[in-house]
């Protein structure tokens, strides 16, 4: 076994790659940039080595930079994780001429898979199923395009080379398929180095369904059954889950031997995951699956196939890595209970799952146990950055069934807590409790055909809730001026001064203050008024304080409330609850976020306007969604554009996002060229709406 290995990766995964080498007694060398720095990752290390400026291309990517600090380390392996150069066949070349192991499959099998079309030719000799599609040479829109035709809409444009999502675009019909092409070309491009595309048909309602398997230099071989990976967001993952809902024993043993069976026509070695599409005919329920991709590396979604296989992964690949045989036979594995896992990312899910960047100025993951891991690269107080993907941690849980284990994702979720960044855990928490996920009726177009009961404003659904929330973040502002007024008296020279007092006392009149509240829903900007008046402690408790308080000068709310630091417990009415709370300091208004059970709840406090702010006017300019870098400009100064027209393209981590005309008018002014690095907010370009419009 290595006495030392180097991780050639950043964030959940690098971190995940030393937990078992620690545990293994294997010292671990980390790489870094100078966005990661201070990363987790690099402090969790034995070591660590600097590789370069942020961008993955001058850092993460270099491979000569990567074998020289394994060389300078001593490290005898280099585990590449997922992404970067796991999949690299140069690097895996490279690894060799170095006498270093690549703790991954042999240059053979990841350039047979590396090329999505060179993979349907080995599996169509191998008699492994594939969907209908052209998988040539010829790469000119028009022959690609002719055999979109053939096949009938919709077709899938897939880079060769791809993988994530990426350089993959639907085609509904004719008229899309250049418009498509070119960005699933330019994605593929620029994250890959290589264009090439393949063109299959879509099936409209398929599940995805993989199969792990594991191979050694023994000639063993085995699967650890399947994950279903259905519910997808811009063909990448959300929500996975093993197994796959309603697999019988018959197709699970098929597409396991079929799985198996793909690896051995590479020789392969290793971890591998074998993708294939499950398309289930409602009408007599027959079963057809088709060989999509092979994954020449450990995926993402490893953490369910562990939970429900008790089985590290990671140990197996070092394992088999240094030569040792597969810890276990195909008979001595089996499945134990449901598990499910939950990308957290640093999104908006309600604008088209836009990346987001910033501070993560309050994080508080669930806690940990034998039914909840968390696996996750940052820390409170980190910063998600453009340069790479903007994942923030995996949510995995396990119970003995998938009902059970569905339940504690959700309450998993509920637990999780964010602020400083947009996230997608509120929309992960309304898919995992949508009706026909709990029913497992899922297929890759899940999201879109649920929109509805995924995308909505959250818990607050009511007048009584709202004014729930309103309630406990007028307490929250009240105590916690108290509690600041306590401390600073402590350390005065006279604590019981009446200056100390922070509870608006009035000679012949009630303890009164007032607040001003504006809660985020949906597009709603409505401001409450809040008026809190200070009553007589009853209770004998002198941590908690009794109020009155009304909204708009509306109904009076009896209420009572302590707080222990970012704790706030509440009593509205006889009814007792408790929230966390965190306090987002802005240049302008705070902003509040109230973690509750049912979901978090913003507020803004807002401040005396004094006359200082200057009112602005819409500019007519189009802006930055998001922090990134223009790849292309498609209008220049004078140019008549139709409503929806593509204007400009941004890539940010990973993902391209097109700017559209929002009515026909004309461009006035084009602000950035591409190659830009541009900030969210900034104004792209300026645009003037026909009169008509």
């Amino acid at each position: 076994m290595f006495s030392k290995i180097l991780i050639a990766n950043r964030g959940e995964i690098a971190c995940r790659v030393i937990k078992t080498a620690r545990r293994m007694g294997i010292l671990t060398v980390a790489v870094y940039s100078d966005a990661d720095v201070d990363a987790l990752h690099v402090t969790m290390a034995d070591e660590a080595v600097y590789l370069g400026p942020s961008p993955s291309r001058d850092s993460y990517l270099v491979a000569d930079k990567v074998i020289a600090a394994a060389k300078r380390t001593g490290a005898q392996a280099i585990h590449p994780g997922y992404g970067f150069l796991s999949e690299n066949a140069e690097f895996c070349r490279l690894c060799a001429d170095n006498d270093i192991t690549f703790i991954g499959p042999p240059v053979d099998a990841i350039e047979a898979m590396g090329s999505k079309s060179a993979a349907k030719s080995i599996m169509e000799k191998a008699q492994v199923p594939l969907v209908p599609g052209y998988h040539g040479d010829a790469q000119d829109e028009a022959i690609l395009k002719q055999a979109a035709d053939d096949m009938g809409y919709p077709v899938l444009l897939k880079a060769t080379a791809g993988g994530g999502g990426k350089g993959m675009r639907q085609v509904w019909q004719a008229g899309q398929f250049s418009e498509e092409l070119a960005a699933a070309k330019r994605e593929a491009l620029n994250g890959f180095g290589d264009d090439t595309m393949l063109v299959e048909k879509y099936l409209t309602q398929p599940r995805h369904v993989e199969i792990q398997v594991f191979c050694d230099n023994h000639g063993n071989a085995v699967y650890l059954f399947e994950r279903d990976c259905s519910v997808q967001r811009r063909h990448q993952k959300v929500i996975e889950e093993a197994p796959a809902p309603g697999m019988s024993e018959t197709l699970r043993a098929e597409m396991g031997q079929a799985a198996i069976k793909a690896a051995q026509a590479i020789g392969y070695c290793g971890a591998g995951t074998v993708e294939f599409l499950l398309d289930v005919d409602p009408s007599t329920g027959r079963s057809a699956f088709y060989f999509m991709e092979m994954n020449t590396r450990l995926q993402v979604e490893h953490p369910v196939t562990e939970y429900i296989t008790k089985q590290d992964l990671v140990e197996w690949q070092l394992r088999v890595a240094a030569n040792e045989t597969l810890p276990k036979t195909q008979a001595q594995l089996s499945i134990h209970g449901h598990a499910f896992e939950a990308r957290i990312y640093a999104e908006d899910a309600n604008n088209d799952f836009l990346p987001a960047t910033g501070t993560l100025n309050f994080l508080q993951a669930p806690t940990e146990s034998e039914h909840v891991r968390v696996d996750t690269g940052v820390l409170q107080g980190d910063e998600v950055s453009v340069y790479y993907d903007p994942m923030i941690a995996k949510l995995v849980v396990w119970d003995e069934n998938r009902d059970k284990a569905l339940q504690r994702l959700a309450k998993a979720l509920s637990e999780y807590r964010i602020s400083g960044v947009t996230t997608n855990i509120d929309f992960l928490y309304n898919l995992a409790t949508c009706p026909a996920f709990v029913e497992a009726d899922l297929d890759t177009g899940f999201i879109e055909k649920h929109h509805e009961q995924i995308f909505h404003n959250g818990p607050v659904q009511d007048n009584q809730a709202l004014a729930d929330n309103l309630v406990m973040a007028a307490l929250y502002l009240v105590l916690a001026k108290a509690n600041t007024a306590n401390k600073k008296a402590l350390l005065s020279s006279d604590s019981n001064s009446p200056w100390h007092q922070a509870n608006h006392w009035r000679a012949n009149e009630a303890n009164k203050q007032s607040l001003s509240l504006r809660p985020e829903l949906g597009n709603s900007d409505d401001t409450f008024d809040i008026e809190v008046e200070h009553l007589n402690n009853r209770d004998g408790d002198a941590a908690t304080q009794a109020y009155a308080i009304s909204i708009n000068n509306g109904t009076v709310i009896k209420c009572q409330g302590s707080l222990n630091s970012d704790q706030l417990l509440t009593t509205i009415n006889g009814y007792r609850s408790e929230a966390s709370v965190h306090i987002n300091k802005t240049s302008t208004d705070d902003v509040i976020t109230l973690y509750r059970q049912n979901g978090a709840f913003n507020f803004t406090q807002l401040t005396p306007d004094l006359g200082d702010s200057d009112s602005q006017t819409d500019n007519g300019g189009l802006i930055a969604p998001m922090n990134g870098t223009v790849v292309s400009v498609l209008v220049e100064a004078g140019t008549e554009v139709e409503a929806e027209q593509a204007l400009m393209i941004m890539e940010a981590m990973k993902m391209e996002h097109t700017i559209r005309a929002p009515h026909a008018g004309t461009v006035e002014s084009v602000f950035y060229q591409t190659g830009d690095m541009v900030d969210g907010g900034a104004e792209l370009l300026s645009f003037n709406v026909n009169e008509q419009e």
